[in-house]
C-alpha cells in the first residue's frame, strides 16, 4: 500500500515517527503551514518557520525515503492578530518557491472579518501564483464556515476545481462536492473523523476527488491514520485500486495543480546547512 499523506505538521513529529510512518507505507507528505500552539509575535517568526518548511523538514523526511512539501499562507486563526497581518506581504516571496504546491492553510477559524480579508487576499495569490488552496474549515459551526468559504472562494479568481475542503464530516461533504472542489478529512484518535465513518462517507460518496490525511500535530493525534484508513476500507470490501486512489492518486492529482510535485526523494546528504537529525556518535 502507497500512501500519499496530503496534510500533516511534521514540525511537531519525531524522527520515530518519519521511520513508523515509511514503515506503514508513506512515501510523500505535504506540511501545511498552520499554527505553533502560541502567538506568533510578529512577522519575522513566520519567515523562520517557512525557512523551515521548505529546508529542514524536506532534509528530515528525506533521511526516512519520504518526499515531503509544503503549503504556505498565514493561517486563519493567526489572521486576527494585527502583528501577523504584514505576513500577507511576505506570502509572494514564498509562493515562487519550487517546494510549494499549494497556499494554506487558509480560511476559518471564528469566521471574524480579518479572516475574511486574509482569505479573500490568499485566494487571489493562489490565482496569481497558479497554485491550488488548501481551506481549513472551522472546527466549530462547520456547515456556515463551509458555506461562506464557497461564497468568498466564488467571488475570487481562484476557480473551486482548484480548491481542496479539509476537516470535512457528514455535515459538510455533499455541499462542497457539490460545490466541485476536492474533499478532504481529517482522521484523529478522538476528534473530527475516524476510520469507520470515514469507510461510511466513502460508500455513499465514492471515491473521487477525496483526500484522507491525519493531520498530525501537538496534540492528540497519530501520523498513521492514513494507513488504518486504508486496511479499514479493505476490510470493508473496498479494492486496492479504490484505496490507492484514495490515498495515493487522488492527493498527487490535486497538488500536481501546482506543476511542482516531485516525488523522487533524492540523498540529501548526512547534513542540512551544517546540522544534522544525529546526536552523538560520528
Amino acid at each position: 500500500m502507497r500512501i500519499f499523506d496530503p496534510h500533516i505538521h511534521m514540525t511537531s513529529r519525531t524522527t520515530d515517527d518519519y521511520e513508523a510512518m515509511y514503515a506503514a507505507g508513506v512515501r510523500a507528505v505535504v506540511e501545511p503551514a498552520f499554527w505553533l500552539g502560541q502567538p506568533r509575535t510578529s512577522p519575522a517568526s513566520f519567515v523562520d518557520y517557512f525557512d523551515s518548511l521548505l529546508g529542514w523538514e524536506p532534509f528530515r523526511a528525506a533521511q526516512y525515503g519520504i518526499a515531503h512539501h509544503c503549503t504556505i499562507a498565514l493561517n486563519p486563526k493567526e489572521a486576527n492578530d494585527p502583528r501577523c497581518a504584514p505576513v500577507l506581504d511576505v506570502l509572494p516571496r514564498y509562493l515562487v518557491k519550487d517546494n510549494v504546491v499549494a497556499v494554506g492553510e487558509i480560511g476559518y477559524d471564528s469566521m471574524t472579518p480579518a479572516e475574511d480579508h486574509a482569505l479573500a487576499a490568499q485566494l487571489g495569490l493562489a490565482a496569481d501564483h497558479e497554485l491550488p488552496a488548501l481551506v481549513h474549515t472551522p472546527h466549530r459551526d462547520k456547515l456556515t464556515g463551509l458555506r461562506r468559504t464557497l461564497d468568498v472562494v466564488r467571488e475570487s479568481p481562484l476557480p473551486l476545481e482548484r480548491v481542496l475542503i479539509d476537516h470535512l464530516n457528514e455535515t459538510t461533504v455533499k455541499e462542497a462536492k457539490d460545490a466541485g472542489c476536492w474533499l478532504g478529512f481529517s482522521v484523529y484518535p478522538d476528534t473530527k473523523m475516524d476510520e469507520e465513518r470515514m469507510v461510511a462517507i466513502l460508500r455513499e460518496y465514492g471515491p473521487d476527488q477525496v483526500l484522507v490525511n491525519s493531520a498530525a500535530d501537538w496534540g492528540k493525534s497519530d501520523p498513521l491514520k492514513t494507513r488504518k484508513v486504508g486496511d479499514a476500507m479493505l476490510e470493508a470490501g473496498f479494492s486496492d485500486d479504490d484505496v490507492d486512489r484514495v490515498l495515493w492518486r487522488n492527493p498527487v492529482a490535486f497538488y500536481g495543480l501546482s506543476g511542482r510535485l516531485v516525488l523522487d526523494v533524492t540523498d540529501a546528504g548526512p547534513t542540512h546547512e551544517g546540522n544534522s537529525i544525529l546526536r552523538g556518535g560520528e
